[in-house]
């Protein structure tokens, strides 16, 4: 027994050197980086799938060539239980070490949708329903089932979703994104009506984002927007029509064929600011913070009346009378006539 004792304690130690160098050995390849990652690549981590499974398939792909490393590591810090699913983006110079706490952290690949200004509620339902990210729910729904299932039930879609560049991950649905985009909606539209200059000739917050639309489709110059407001809010208060195209033109529908004429503008709708005193039943198009603010917040001025001026700029001209209108008109036409690039004084 005695002669044992000292092979027995070799062999300990040898044990203990052979233990402590091949966790030295893979704590240095924990914290390498992977070799097979010289571009950047996207890794879609499974639902419900197993930390040995994702092992195996990071090997499959060429990107772990130590998936036993890999998942004993995560066993042994607790990690084997949090891994989160999604799409991630693995970038050269990534180590084992780090890919581990990229998939515990959750931190997916986030796509980008942008939803423009002045857009109908068609248009971006269509466009987040393109997108072969997104997860669509509502695909041939009519807008008012659309609606029920968003909660919105009765209430019409125009209008009540924020245009804007929403970020979010592979998978989300059309109802999530709509979600968020009404819900941003409402936060900017309640931020915008505390802002709102006293003696308005709007009742409601919700008025104000009908007023909005108009000024959004009225103008391609931003810094237009509160004088095109301003010229609305002047006919509101002596109860004058609007006389807005863009109304006009949402009331026609899908058969607008882009030529409005001057039969348009005399048959009745309930989006016929021509026939009709008053703001529109609802708003005509999505609307960004610059048109709530401008809607709320318009310039004073006596204007009434504005009319592009004919140069391909996305600017008018104002008049506060129907006299110096007509003037206006005749130089918008005579701009027309004569090309863009002309500036008339």
């Amino acid at each position: 027994m005695k002669r044992l004792r000292p092979r027995i304690a070799l062999l300990v130690i040898l044990v203990v050197v052979a233990w402590l160098g091949l966790r030295q050995h893979e704590e240095t390849w924990l914290a390498t980086p992977l070799p097979a990652l010289q571009q950047p690549v996207i890794y879609q981590l499974p639902a419900g799938a197993s930390l040995t499974a994702v092992a195996n398939s990071l090997q499959r792909a060429g990107w772990l060539d130590r998936p036993w490393v890999w998942a004993w590591y995560a066993k042994w810090t607790g990690a084997e239980t949090r891994i989160k699913a999604g799409e991630y983006l693995l970038q050269p110079g990534t180590t084992p070490a780090v890919l581990l706490r990229q998939f515990v952290s959750g931190a997916v690949l986030m796509h980008t949708l942008t939803i423009p200004e002045g857009w109908t509620f068609k248009q971006a339902l269509a466009a987040i329903q393109a997108s072969p990210v997104v997860v669509s729910e509502f695909v041939g729904l009519p807008q008012d089932e659309v609606m029920k299932r968003l909660g919105l039930a009765g209430r019409h879609p125009e209008g009540m979703f924020f245009p804007d560049t929403y970020r979010f991950p592979r998978g989300t649905t059309d109802r999530e994104l709509l979600q968020q985009a009404q819900a941003r909606l409402e936060e900017e539209l309640a931020s915008a009506w505390k802002k709102r200059k006293p003696a308005l000739p709007l009742r409601t917050p919700y008025e104000a984002l009908i007023l909005a639309s108009l000024v959004e489709k009225e103008t391609g110059e931003p810094g237009e927007r509160p004088l095109i407001a301003g010229v609305f809010a002047n006919r509101l208060r002596i109860g004058m029509r609007l006389q807005t195209d863009p109304s006009v033109i949402y009331g026609i529908g899908e058969s607008f064929d882009g030529n409005l004429r001057r039969r348009d503008l005399q048959t009745d709708t309930p989006y016929n600011s021509y026939t009709r005193a008053g703001l529109p039943p609802t708003p005509i198009a999505l609307v960004g913070r610059a048109a709530l603010e401008a809607a709320v917040r318009p310039v004073a001025s006596e204007a009434l009346y504005f009319v592009a001026t004919g140069k391909g700029d996305g600017r008018h001209f104002f008049a506060n009378s129907l006299v110096a209108h007509n003037s206006n008109v005749a130089r918008h036409l005579a701009n027309l006539r004569r090309g863009s690039g002309h500036q008339v004084r």
